[in-house]
């Protein structure tokens, strides 16, 4: 368990080098940690000080009980969906907290990352924040409740986010309808469409991802 609140597979910086920086990567909808850890592996030796940390979702997927998830997908009702991230969030911050006080690290020192459900609560959490994150880098994600969001944006951390031209999971158009909706709330936004890609990370999203969070870690 790593002391931590959710299980996570942890990337430590190579050489044992001191931790200034981490990245915590949520996983999709069925997934896990370990799972979304394969990620980590093209970034760790370019980021020299940066702890990588990847959490297994506080609940057992429903369709897929060997995986997890952030929020239930059976039930599509919004006040449904609402209160499922809500409970999400509230996990998913005393684990920001224990990591921040494990590492002696703040937000600013704080990349959020995920693919589609974890971009998804990554979005929510970077931006309802009191203090202001590093970055957020989402892949293959959306805006889950556009009102709620609204409502709710206390910091505008400057955002990545990639997705794929023949996804069909989570459509494409989420992209242009996410990168409005920041743009109309003035948060830095970011956006990289990748041809012929379905649903999931290829190699030019992950290297492009990196670039994005090494500018940012370097301000």
């Amino acid at each position: 368990m790593n002391n931590l609140s959710l299980d996570t597979t942890i990337i430590y910086p190579e050489n044992k080098n001191s931790i200034k920086k981490a990245i915590i990567l949520f996983h999709g909808y069925g997934g896990d940690g370990k799972d979304i850890s394969m990620l980590s592996y093209n970034w760790t030796r370019h980021l020299e000080n940066t702890i990588i940390l990847c959490p297994n979702a506080h609940q057992k997927c429903s369709i897929n009980p060997l995986g997890y998830q952030w929020f239930d997908l059976s039930n599509d009702e919004e006040s449904f969906v609402i209160n499922q991230t809500m409970e999400a969030e509230k996990k998913i911050i005393i684990y920001i907290e224990e990591i921040k006080k494990k590492f002696k690290l703040n937000n600013k020192d704080i990349c959020l990352s995920g693919f589609s459900q974890g971009c998804m609560i990554s979005i929510n959490i970077g931006l309802t924040s009191n203090e202001e994150y590093n970055c957020i880098v989402g892949f293959s994600g959306k805006i889950i409740n556009k009102e709620d969001l609204s409502n709710r944006i206390k910091s505008k951390a400057n955002i990545l986010l990639i997705h794929g031209s023949l996804d069909s999971v989570v459509p494409p158009n989420n992209l242009l309808d996410a990168k409005d909706f920041f743009i109309r709330h003035k948060v830095n936004i970011e956006t990289k469409l990748i041809e012929n890609c379905e649903h999931s990370i290829p190699l030019e999203a992950s290297s492009h991802a990196l670039q994005f969070i090494k500018k940012n870690f370097n301000k």
